[in-house]
């Protein structure tokens, strides 16, 4: 089924300003061919596992901190997520120093069943510093966050992310599964608040898909968008577009960048999703209908004549929100909160 997924849109990343060309990501995702074939990193990455093990140690801080590292059973076959009544997960966290894991991933690459060694978003500045002098994306206008992620064979359940994503494949390969945000009906998504990373995540198994369980991810497929990377490849994933990473290789890294187009003080909308539950979602119908309508006119569909009845000096909250209106707000409703 995964196989008869649509390709994701491709162009040539290693030519002209292709990357400026790709953003902003409003208009879908885009592979990007070669955009970071140039980097040194990708170099020894195609030369050799031990050469990119051999360059990431060049730039370990000799007092970092240990990574987080997922670590699974063979029997996890990769897969990053719960157990079997979604009381817990299928795997445990060490804290471990990134010299460890890069050299334990060596010793089992040739292992036909290893375990499951998976460090996810680490910030590339914080372990690796001096990494981006060499290896890094220029993207005009923005100031993003930049992690690297490692690991053997690993499969990421389909999850979104608030912010803008460029996902560049340094070594090993990757397969990349995207949906668009309108079908999350169709991806059977689990607790909210109990995740395995911390973004809610499918229960559909894209290894073996149980469609007696959920049929509805036979019609997601036919939105799907799938590609696989190779080393100097890259994939842009817009804002809010569930993406499922799967790792094909003993030995996979990635480095990804991202960023909001938005201010640094606008919260997350993830939050306002959770307080509505508490104080939306289990009223009377036809309050919730009420509600509906007003988050509609002062949110969804909210323009210059929502407000224009209101004299200009008096319109606060409903004025466009600065960095200082936003605290104001914050401090108020946390004050409601904690009452």
């Amino acid at each position: 089924m995964l196989a008869d997924a649509n390709p994701i849109r491709e162009c040539r990343g290693d030519v002209g300003d292709a990357l400026s060309g790709a953003l902003p990501a409003s208009s879908g995702p885009i592979v990007l061919r070669g955009l970071v074939a140039h980097w040194p990193v990708v170099a020894a990455a195609r030369e050799s596992m031990q050469a990119a093990v051999a360059y990431l140690h060049g730039f370990e801080r000799a007092d970092a901190p240990p990574v987080v590292a997922t670590v699974a059973a063979p029997e996890a076959a990769g897969r990053v997520f719960y157990n079997d009544d979604l009381s817990g997960f299928n795997f445990r966290q060490e804290q471990i120093p990134l010299r460890t894991v890069l050299d334990t991933l060596l010793k089992y690459a040739g292992h036909a069943s290893p375990p499951m060694i998976y460090v996810a978003s680490t910030t590339l500045d914080t372990w690796l510093p001096g990494f981006r002098d060499h290896n890094d994306l220029f993207l005009a206008g923005r100031d993003p966050l930049a992690s690297i992620w490692i690991g053997n064979r690993t499969r990421i359940a389909a999850h979104q992310d608030v912010p803008d994503n460029i996902a560049c494949v340094v070594a090993g390969r990757r397969r990349v599964t995207l949906f668009p945000p309108d079908q999350l009906r169709n991806l059977y998504i689990g607790p909210l608040d109990f995740t395995p990373a911390g973004q809610a995540v499918s229960l559909v198994d894209f290894a073996a898909p149980d469609l007696a369980r959920f049929p509805r991810f036979a019609e997601a497929m036919r939105h799907a968008q799938v590609a696989e990377l190779g080393p100097g490849d890259a994939v842009l994933i817009p804002s809010m577009w569930w993406h499922h990473m799967e790792g094909l290789e003993p030995f996979n890294v990635l480095v990804n960048y991202w960023w909001r187009d938005a201010p640094d003080w606008m919260d997350t909308p993830m939050n306002v999703l959770m307080y509505a539950l508490m104080t939306v979602r289990d009223l009377p119908p036809h309050e919730r209908d009420a509600w509906k309508d007003v988050f509609r006119h002062y949110v969804f569909e909210a323009d210059a004549e929502t407000s224009a009845h209101v004299p200009e000096p008096a319109r606060r909250l409903l004025s466009p929100l600065d960095e200082g209106r936003a605290r104001d707000l914050r401090a108020r409703l946390l004050k409601r909160i904690n009452r």
